[in-house]
Parts: structure tokens; C-alpha cells; sequence
């Protein structure tokens, strides 16, 4: 991945890097596997730019780890470049390997994607989905776009089917801390760490509900917790009280996502439709 400036006032290198948010690791990894070159010429980080120079700056080629095995499967792409990859995960699908699940999971599936590209970085996932929940998942293609994004706000709503009427909207704002008794449970108590999700439903029907939702900070099963707190489980979540026959996983889709491409400056609004929980509640 190779990033082109011209350089508009004196400056040294090394703080025009800084500058425009190179972090000290991609730094090094560019002195041992990649280039800065200055008007063609290899230059140093202590090089001291001047107007009008052209500054080319090469990444160094990333190599995945050996536990990761490319997947051969079509990903549902929902925007992609040079340097972010965003796709549609189906339920029951692993986003990084795990110990129950150490293959086929959606980082490989995406790595065999950039292998058939011939791209230079290997994907980095900037948002994280658990297991059974659906939707939108953010890849940066290098670190340093790993690093960019992971500095970026972002907008994320969800759509679920929760159990019982919620309120016609809502703000759940309650800390999340991990269950003493679990190393996968959360729940809410007052020594855990500030989380606020806020929701509004998009309608009832036969004891369910349909909502749209928004986490405002990231929390591991921040709008899980949150809704189990207040009265109304997500339907087919059995770790938090919403277990049926009827479903097999949570009813949980990572529905859009709103942010500031970190190269281009475009504002994306990446919509994701894959998901069938709006038709289930139809269906009820």
C-alpha cells in the first residue's frame, strides 16, 4: 500500500508522519520492510522535507498469522477499496477464530478474499460482531488503516426482536462489568464501565418487539445486557433470558454504519438488508 503527499511547508519527516497519524509501530515496520522515498530517492525519517517535494511512502507487505487458514468462500461485499473492506456476516459465523470455533470464520473468509486480489495487507477487523449476532463488519487492509479507523467515530444501529412492549424509545444507560461466575457473561452493576444504548421501536405485535437501536459506546454485549435489564430479552438469546424454540440464535443485526473514510475524507453510510429479522416480525 503506497501513499503519495506533496509536501507544503519545511517539516521533518518523521513529524510530518506523526502528523498525519502514522503510529510508532507502523513506523518501525516501515523502516525494517518498507520505504519512505523523497523525490524518488530513499529517504530517512530524520530527512527535512521542503515545499514542493514529493513524499512516497511505502508499506511494508503483511504477513497473517499461521493459525489463519483462508476460507474459499464468496463474501457479501457492501463497499470495498484499496483500503477498507466492509461485508455483510451471516449468523453463526466466528469473526476471528476461536478456541470452540478455530476456522472457517469471517477474517479468514476475507483473507482468502485479499489472497485471490493479490493485495499486499491482510485484514484487520475493526468492528467486531459475537457469533450469532449478524450484519455489518468493518475490515481495515493494513495496519495503519487498522489504526485510523480504530480513532474514528462511528454511527452504528442495529435492528432486534425483543421480547415483550418496550417504550416507544429509550436510553439504557447502565455500566457493564463481566459476571464473576463467567468468562463469557456480562452483566450490569455499578462497578462496571460507563455504557449507554438507546433505542426506539418500529413496532409490536403478538408480544414482540421490533426496534431499531444505537450503542454509543462498544461494550461486549452492551445491547444484549442492556435489554435483558430492562425487562425485555433479545428473542433466542439464551445466555440473557430470551431462549425459544423458535429461534435458533439472537434476534441481532448490525443494520448501518455512519463514519469519515480516513484516506478519502467520503462520508460512507453503508446500509446492510441481508438480514431477515425485519421479515420475521412481518412473518409473526
Amino acid at each position: 500500500m503506497i501513499f503519495t503527499y506533496t509536501i507544503e511547508e519545511d517539516e521533518l519527516l518523521k513529524s510530518f508522519l506523526y502528523r498525519h497519524d502514522f503510529s510508532k509501530k507502523t513506523i518501525s515496520a516501515i523502516k525494517q520492510d518498507g520505504a519512505l522515498l523523497v523525490n524518488n530517492a530513499h529517504a530517512t525519517v530524520r530527512y527535512q522535507l521542503s515545499p514542493g517535494d514529493c513524499l512516497e511512502v511505502r508499506l511494508p507487505r503483511e504477513l497473517p498469522s499461521p493459525n489463519l487458514i483462508p476460507f474459499e468462500k464468496p463474501l457479501n461485499i457492501l463497499f470495498e477499496d484499496d483500503f477498507i473492506l466492509i461485508v455483510s456476516k451471516a449468523p453463526m459465523q466466528n469473526s476471528a477464530p476461536s478456541r470452540e470455533h478455530p476456522h472457517e470464520s469471517l477474517v479468514e473468509q476475507a483473507l482468502n478474499h485479499m489472497n485471490n486480489q493479490n493485495e499486499t495487507g491482510i485484514p484487520h477487523i475493526v468492528t467486531r460482531l459475537d457469533r450469532n449476532t449478524s450484519g455489518i463488519v468493518v475490515f481495515a487492509k493494513s495496519r495503519h488503516i487498522h489504526h485510523l479507523l480504530s480513532e474514528a467515530p462511528m454511527h452504528k444501529n442495529y435492528v432486534c426482536l425483543c421480547e415483550g412492549e418496550t417504550s416507544l424509545e429509550g436510553d439504557i444507560i447502565k455500566p457493564i462489568m463481566r459476571h464473576p461466575d463467567s468468562i463469557i457473561e456480562r452483566m450490569v452493576h455499578p462497578d462496571g464501565k460507563y455504557a449507554h444504548t438507546s433505542f426506539k421501536r418500529l413496532g409490536y405485535k403478538h408480544g414482540v418487539s421490533l426496534c431499531d437501536v444505537r450503542i454509543h459506546t462498544g461494550r461486549t454485549h452492551q445491547i444484549r445486557v442492556h435489554f435483558k435489564a430492562i425487562g425485555h430479552p433479545l428473542l433466542g438469546d439464551g445466555l440473557y433470558g430470551g431462549q425459544t424454540d423458535q429461534f435458533q440464535y439472537h434476534m441481532l443485526h448490525a443494520e448501518r454504519i455512519l463514519f469519515t473514510h480516513p484516506i478519502t475524507l467520503e462520508k460512507l453510510d453503508i446500509v446492510d438488508q441481508f438480514s431477515d429479522i425485519r421479515n420475521r416480525f412481518n412473518a409473526l
